[in-house]
């Protein structure tokens, strides 16, 4: 039986015409509702701290192929989000060649062109490794805004999980030094609170503490990271592999959510804790109910094991430094005249961990799919969901 998989790539830049996306792989016959994959760019762009930007984009997709009356069709889908914004960008982010450019738009041009270095963006490095003159060329696609694309597309791989009764939320544990130490008791209230909360908290006096940091932040012209965590529920298990080094489960989420613009760290369960405790602690005991059925008291694996989800709950955490583009500038150099400068700065938020939750949130669910996809097959949805039942 042949395995399928889904893959995609994006394309697009901050301030250009718009964000597409080509995904291949998914079956046909899966019922795509547009206004979900809405509310998760919705959700991406809302969180307190955001910047201005988010007062000028109303992220809406657009499918142009690979869907027929609301079902996919099987072949692949492109996915498409314009920028409102490039309105005023559209001369300095023209896509050919100027003739004979007016005065106007090179004076555009040169306005929004930098050479006044970042630091902890890609503008240094990524001037050296592609030859760029204008930092212009490195920000455009190094920017966060390509994330916005990956969450529609992370909207369509949730939308699949859901067929088979898989689930995830997102929320966040941390922004600064404000730490969440209240856990509501089940994951399904932990959900409920966070989503209800403009920073995906799950307890209000803990966000409102959240909010006065970033308050005080925004004061200083300065920025906050924090932590989130990612919850998957009723994977089946046996998803991801021992067999290989990069087909471990484990493996390939951390590249995926470590991948994305300012995450710096990527724990799974227990995560960075594991090295507190005593194996007799830490090992997740297996046990055997009256009816014959397997349970376990804990979960300090994340729900994988070996690389393979082992039937709990999969438990993914993120933190994301904080964001480099701020008021306060830090030293730098400009890279046209070799000297001392302040960095430049560009419109930004104070805080977007929220937002990061649920990228993260959209690439773990991409993920699963390509998992799922891998270990049972099919090119319809009744062909996977037979598959499935018989797994």
């Amino acid at each position: 039986m042949a395995m399928k998989r889904f893959r995609f790539l994006t394309s697009g830049e901050s301030h250009g015409k718009c964000l597409t996306a080509i995904i291949e792989g998914v079956p046909s016959g899966i019922r795509l509702k547009v206004d979900v994959i809405n509310n998760e760019l919705a959700k991406r762009q809302s969180g307190y701290g955001r910047g201005p930007r988010m007062n000028i984009e109303t992220d809406k997709i657009e499918i142009k192929s690979g869907v027929r009356f609301g079902k996919t069709t099987g072949a692949p889908i492109c996915l498409e989000i314009s920028n409102k914004d490039y309105a005023n960008w559209e001369d300095v982010m023209s896509t050919v060649e100027y003739e004979y450019p007016t005065e106007d738009a090179l004076r555009k041009i040169e306005e929004k062109s930098f050479t006044k270095v970042r630091p902890g963006h890609a503008d240094y490095a990524g001037a050296i490794k592609y030859n760029l003159k204008d930092l212009r060329d490195v920000l455009e696609r190094s920017s966060a805004r390509k994330t916005a694309i990956e969450v529609a597309v992370g909207a369509i791989a949730k939308q699949i999980l859901k067929e088979f009764g898989i689930i995830g939320f997102s929320h966040v544990v941390q922004i600064g030094n404000v730490k969440l130490d209240f856990y509501p008791k089940t994951y399904t209230l932990i959900k409920e609170k966070a989503e209800k909360s403009d920073l995906l908290c799950a307890d209000d006096l803990t966000a409102d503490r959240m909010r006065k940091a970033i308050d005080e932040a925004s004061e200083e012209g300065n920025t906050l990271g924090g932590k989130f965590e990612v919850i998957f529920g009723n994977l089946p298990i046996g998803l991801g592999s021992y067999v290989q080094w990069d087909t471990m489960l484990d493996g390939r989420l951390a590249q995926a959510v470590m991948s994305i613009p300012a995450v710096k760290a990527v724990e799974i369960g227990a995560g960075v804790d594991s090295a507190e405790i005593k194996g007799s602690q830490m090992h997740d005991e297996i046990f055997i109910g009256k009816n014959k059925e397997i349970y376990r008291q804990t979960n300090n694996a994340g729900g994988i094991e070996g690389g393979i989800t082992n039937g709990e709950a999969l438990i993914v955490k993120g933190t994301m430094k904080p964001i480099p583009t701020m008021k306060k500038a830090l030293s730098t150099i400009d890279i046209k005249t070799m000297t001392p400068a302040s960095a430049h700065f560009e419109r930004s938020d104070v805080c977007a961990v929220p937002a990061c939750a649920v990228v993260a949130e959209s690439r773990i669910a991409i993920i699963l799919v390509d998992e799922l996809l891998s270990k049972i097959g099919g090119d319809s949805l009744a062909e996977m969901k037979a598959h499935y039942e018989k797994k």
